[in-house]
């Protein structure tokens, strides 16, 4: 008589299986960190159908840039590192030059890029832009009350908005910025 040989089973009993990973999906879930993109933060104006008051050319300046990266202000090339000085002389106005703004309250700065146009390099451009505003709030608030404008009364700060706005018009891209 031979003896049978007892075969082990083969099976794997899977009935946990299902709840491991159920825990280990909760696992990543909990401890993944979503990263969200953050666009540019830009205060719009409100909608209406009448069309914008006509702005006299001496109070806008205009900036465009191009698919190169290259970027002219008031019609002539200018490094992107340099805008920033560029625009706060050309708002402020010391000479009181006659194609400049009349006062920092009407200057407009207008913006167009390419389409084309590299998203770093429009950014550039834009803090650069903003720069030169807060630059311009911090002098105002130095020189009327000796003290930053971060530590400045939430009113003394909106009082230096209304003297010195930041209005940066953002015209439509084109397919081409002449240069």
């Amino acid at each position: 008589m031979q003896k049978k040989k007892r075969r082990l089973d083969s099976s794997i009993n899977a009935g946990s299986t299902a709840d491991i990973a159920f825990l280990l999906l909760i696992f990543f879930l909990v401890t993944t960190t979503i990263m969200t993109d953050k666009g540019i933060m830009v205060k719009l104006p409100p909608l209406t159908d009448a069309p914008a008051p006509p702005i006299p050319e001496r109070n806008v300046i205009n900036i465009k840039l191009n698919a190169e990266g290259l970027m002219l202000f008031e019609k002539k090339p200018l490094p992107i590192d340099d805008l920033k000085s560029q625009v706060k002389t050309y708002i402020l106005n010391k000479e009181h030059l006659p194609d400049r703004p009349s006062s920092p309250a009407r200057a407009v700065v207008s913006l167009q890029n390419d389409r084309g146009t590299p998203y770093d390099d429009y950014l550039k451009v834009y803090d650069q832009l903003k720069a030169a505003y807060s630059e311009l709030w911090e002098s105002y608030a130095q020189t009327k009350y000796q003290s930053s404008f971060e530590t400045l009364a939430f009113q003394q700060q909106k009082e230096i908005k209304n003297i010195i706005p930041q209005v940066i018009s953002e015209a439509d891209p084109t397919d081409h910025v002449q240069k």
